[in-house]
C-alpha cells in the first residue's frame, strides 16, 4: 500500500551565521550539542515504530551561502516527508513553485520548494537506518 503523500516531521533547521564553527562550539559547550563538520543531528524515535531512530539535523551555515537561494531569509527548514513523489505531483498541481528535480542519496531523496512567504523549504523522504550507520551513535539525545 502506497503511504500518503504528506509531511511527517521536522528534519533539519538551517540557519545562517558569521562563524559557523565558533557557533557549533558555543553549542557544544554551552548546551551539550554534540557536533560534527555538519552541525549536530538531533536523534529520537518513530512513534508509530519506536525501535526505529529518527533523525533531525541541526546545522549553521555562513551568512553568505548560496543554499538558500532563492531566498533571502536567514534560515532553510527541512521538512521529513513520505511518499516524495506523491506529494510533488499534488503540489504541482496546487501549483507551488518547486525549485529543482528529486536529488536521491543512499540516506534519502530531496526537493526544495518555495512558500507562501518566499521561504525556501527542502523536502527529505529519509533513509534513517544508513544516517545510523554514519553517525555511529555521535548523536544529541
Amino acid at each position: 500500500m502506497e503511504k500518503e503523500p504528506k509531511v511527517t516531521g521536522i528534519g533539519g533547521i538551517f540557519f545562517k551565521t558569521s562563524d559557523p564553527n565558533a557557533t557549533k562550539d558555543w553549542y557544544r559547550q554551552n548546551l551539550g550539542l554534540v557536533t560534527d563538520q555538519y552541525g549536530s543531528s538531533f536523534e529520537f524515535r518513530n512513534t508509530n515504530n519506536p525501535d526505529e531512530i529518527n533523525y533531525l539535523q541541526w546545522s549553521p551555515f555562513t551568512n553568505d551561502t548560496t543554499y538558500f537561494q532563492p531566498s533571502p531569509k536567514e534560515f532553510m527548514i527541512n521538512y521529513r516527508v513520505q511518499n516524495l513523489e506523491g506529494l510533488l505531483v499534488k503540489l504541482k498541481a496546487a501549483g507551488v513553485t518547486i525549485c529543482d528535480e528529486i536529488e536521491e542519496f543512499e540516506y534519502g531523496k530531496f526537493v526544495h520548494i518555495m512558500d507562501l512567504d518566499g521561504n525556501k523549504l527542502e523536502l527529505w523522504e529519509p533513509v534513517d537506518h544508513v544516517f545510523t550507520e554514519m553517525l555511529d551513535g555521535k548523536t544529541t539525545k
